[in-house]
């Protein structure tokens, strides 16, 4: 029985765990089986009541390695459990999230394709605006040269009239007549379409016979102070009248360009 007991350990030291135990219960039950068959030798076998005891002490070891092991699992279990559950819900909310982001991408995408086409349409647009705005100043340059050369006509048209007038008020002969004569031809030559429209057949006649020999509208031998001959009176008339249309147009032209 001390070599069966010697055996016994040497075998159970190669095994561990569940199998370990298994083997130690199954061992102390032969060599208690061996005890009562032969319990008047009990005393002269205390090697194997020494291995008894240190097998039972190896079974309350392993009993509770036992249940330390369950309760280490049990607890890797739980928490195993509650990662599974966080973990799965974590999967399940970045799943949604990513769903929504796609989604969100897909209708950025779109937008982002609608807005390209509005911008290139829209370059076009500004393009073509720019184009007729380059043109409309262009044109307002051009207007506006026109203005102020036909305002530099209009203001000495209005000073030689005014000076006709002035020396046909003033019956002056001499050189202011002849500086008066060639003022007013450049005058009709300059608005020679404005005065056909502005005068009647009769008055154009008459102011071209003036223009050609205004001497003849003064009297050939004045007394006291030079006067008019009969027919000055129309050409005053006439040169009065245009004096006043020629100032309210130059009025107006300014009003319309300020505009």
């Amino acid at each position: 029985q001390p070599l069966a007991a010697v055996w016994i350990l040497n075998y159970l030291g190669h095994f561990t765990g569940p199998r370990m135990r298994c083997l130690t219960s199954s061992a102390l039950a032969v060599l208690a089986a061996s005890g009562t068959r032969d319990e008047a030798a009990v005393d002269k076998n205390r090697p194997v009541t020494k291995v008894i005891n240190l097998l039972k002490d190896m079974q309350k070891q392993l009993e509770k390695e036992a249940d330390e092991d369950e309760e280490v699992y049990n607890k890797v279990a739980c928490w195993c459990s509650t990662n599974d559950k966080e973990k799965t819900k974590s999967i399940a909310d970045a799943e949604q999230r990513i769903d929504r982001l796609v989604n969100k991408i897909e209708e950025e995408t779109a937008s982002s394709s609608r807005l390209n086409t509005e911008i290139k349409n829209l370059e076009v647009e500004v393009e073509k605006n720019q184009k007729s705005l380059d043109q409309a100043t262009a044109n307002r340059k051009k207007e506006l040269a026109e203005f102020n050369e036909d305002e530099k006509d209009t203001l000495q048209s209005i000073s030689a009239l005014k000076s006709a007038v002035t020396v046909l008020s003033k019956h002056n002969g001499g050189a202011a007549l002849l500086d008066m004569q060639a003022a007013l031809r450049s005058t009709f030559h300059t608005h020679q379409e404005k005065i056909s429209g502005m005068l009647s057949a009769k008055e154009s006649k008459t102011v071209q016979s003036f223009l050609q020999s205004p001497e003849d509208y003064f009297d050939a031998e004045p007394t006291f102070k030079q006067s008019y001959a009969p027919q000055s009176g129309e050409i005053f008339g006439i040169l009065k009248n245009m004096l006043s249309t020629f100032e309210a147009d130059l009025s107006q032209a300014q009003k319309d360009e300020m505009q």
